[in-house]
């Protein structure tokens, strides 16, 4: 016996006095609502109302019954409008993901924004490069994450396409300091320092084709993510190191004596970035988070839209080669 209807038939004989009244406002017809009253009396092993041709009376176990039945309805419907939140992820854990290279500017941003649209919903939020992100939302660990391209999109569905333009960040004593904007020729005979190429290795490839392309192959490529470990390396090795400028270190700016960023030019590499969520599940919390995401990106980082869009696809193997 489906509990709830047939309360939902008692309350309304009882508030309308009236099995025709009480039919319309259900919107059924009288014989079925008859039979769940009939049915209800049974289940319950109480008589609800007294019956004549003239009129329908509550009886006193009705009346005893009636404010628990109220009450019953009540709790179910805010029951039904919890599942429904939920079901459309206004309410309970998101678990979302950001990689490494985003300022704190734009994680605060994105976090502000987030937080005002979706006040209600716990978030869990994990630094993740783009392979573990990828990893995560293939087992279902990871609801949606901020993803660099190119990448497995395989299964997913993507927020827009955004650009961050790379500069480079080298020594203040090298040729190439001495520059506005370095030619990524310049840089010849330096050695590269990138991230680990396990953490997103088409885009690694992709970086390193790029560079090639526009006249850079470097000596040796060498590895490192933290600020304080890339700078090192840029002083103790002459290396240099990618990066957009809003992720620059805080001792990276003009005022360091060491170490200069320079922006890139002449078919220089960029970081391409999207919100990513697994095909079907992008509920109202999911959406939320990529355009907040999206927001943070461009109001924070100077990211623009990929224009015209460069395919997500991979290519069936990298044109650079170590």
């Amino acid at each position: 016996m489906d509990l709830v209807r047939h309360l939902e038939c008692f309350v309304a004989v009882a508030e309308e006095s009236h099995f025709g009244r009480a039919a319309d406002r259900l919107g059924m017809a009288q014989p079925p609502l008859s039979q769940r009253i009939q049915r209800l009396e049974r289940e319950l092993g109480v008589r609800l109302f007294e019956r004549t041709s003239r009129q329908v009376r509550i009886t006193e176990a009705g009346r005893l019954l009636l404010a628990q039945a109220r009450e019953v309805l009540a709790r179910s419907e805010s029951f039904l409008a919890t599942a429904r939140r939920v079901r459309d992820g206004e309410t309970g854990l998101l678990r979302a993901a950001l990689p490494p290279d985003l300022s704190g500017e734009t994680v605060a941003a994105l976090l502000s924004d987030f937080g005002r649209r979706h006040s209600g919903l716990e978030l869990e939020l994990h630094e993740l490069s783009t392979a573990q992100q990828l990893d995560r939302l293939a087992a279902h660990e990871l609801d949606v994450g901020v993803v660099h391209h190119p990448c497995d999109v395989t299964g997913l569905e993507l927020g827009p396409v955004l650009r961050r333009e790379l500069g480079v960040l080298l020594p203040r004593r090298a040729r190439a300091a001495a520059l506005e904007e370095v030619p990524p020729a310049a840089l010849s005979g330096h050695d590269l320092i990138l991230f680990p190429r396990a953490a997103a290795p088409a885009l690694y490839d992709d970086l390193l084709t790029t560079c090639a392309r526009a006249g850079f192959t470097p000596a040796a490529v060498r590895h490192g993510q933290g600020a304080s470990f890339v700078r090192g390396l840029v002083l103790s090795a002459g290396a240099v190191a990618l990066c957009p400028r809003d992720a620059l270190p805080l001792s990276a700016g003009d005022g360091d004596p060491e170490v200069v960023w320079r922006p890139l030019s002449g078919g220089a590499p960029a970081l391409r970035h999207s919100a990513a969520w697994l095909r079907g599940r992008g509920n109202a919390a999911v959406h939320a988070f990529a355009e907040a995401a999206t927001h943070a990106l461009r109001t924070t980082a100077g990211a623009t839209p990929d224009a015209p869009p460069r395919p997500l696809h991979l290519r069936p193997a990298s044109e650079y080669w170590l």
